[in-house]
């Protein structure tokens, strides 16, 4: 028998690779973020992470924030599935925008997380991404990533391999990011790899704390 909760769900727009592996992400949210309080989520996509993530860990403020095209599907989760601790998506255009301003208080961000972004970016775009969180982020401020990443220069599995040959062949600029690239990037900017989780499904999510 499906809840109400199905229901709703089956009427808004839905994103399989937001619910895969949402809740092994939660679990480390929930340890690695125990001690912040303001979290900027890039790319939120359709907001079902958020909607997920931030009743789960009510501690935290939690900022959505996308292009604007996103924003529609983004408040039509949040209407469904609101939280006292969830705010409406802020435009963010890693291509042109600045990090935006923290409406929840008067802050900076402790925290930023992002979820299969960087394979679907250009990698102009991920170097841009990295310089405004590093920049963006107090010391000690954590950038935790989710997504697919190859190492020693091999995919990690055969489907790792099909997901990167369709997403170039979309999108030649696009593609999965190589774990050795994306920490030298984040060393750039002051940002250390203090840890890596393996996720389901040959995922991983890493986080990166600023120093």
């Amino acid at each position: 028998m499906h809840n109400n909760t199905d229901s709703i769900s089956a009427a808004l727009p839905f994103s399989q690779a937001c619910e895969n592996n949402k809740q092994p992400i939660l679990e480390v949210l929930q340890q690695e973020l125990q001690d912040f309080t303001h979290v900027l989520e890039v790319g939120s996509g359709t907001g079902q992470h958020s909607v997920y993530f931030a009743p789960r860990l009510t501690h935290l403020n939690w900022q959505t924030s996308d292009v604007f095209a996103h924003h529609a599907t983004i408040n039509a989760w949040h209407g469904a599935y609101p939280a006292p601790n969830l705010y409406a998506p802020l435009t963010f255009d890693v291509s042109c925008d600045s990090v935006p301003i923290n409406k929840a208080v008067d802050a900076p961000y402790d925290a930023v997380f992002t979820a299969n972004t960087l394979h679907i970016m250009s990698w102009s775009l991920v170097e841009k991404l990295f310089e405004l969180v590093g920049h963006a982020l107090p010391i000690n401020g954590k950038l935790i990533i989710y997504g697919p990443f190859n190492e020693n220069e091999h995919y990690t599995s055969a489907g790792n391999q099909q997901f990167d040959i369709s997403l170039r062949q979309r999108d030649p600029k696009s593609g999965i990011r190589h774990l050795e690239d994306i920490i030298a990037l984040a060393k750039r900017h002051h940002l250390n790899l203090s840890d890596k989780y393996a996720m389901p499904s040959n995922n991983q999510l890493l986080v990166f704390q600023k120093y």
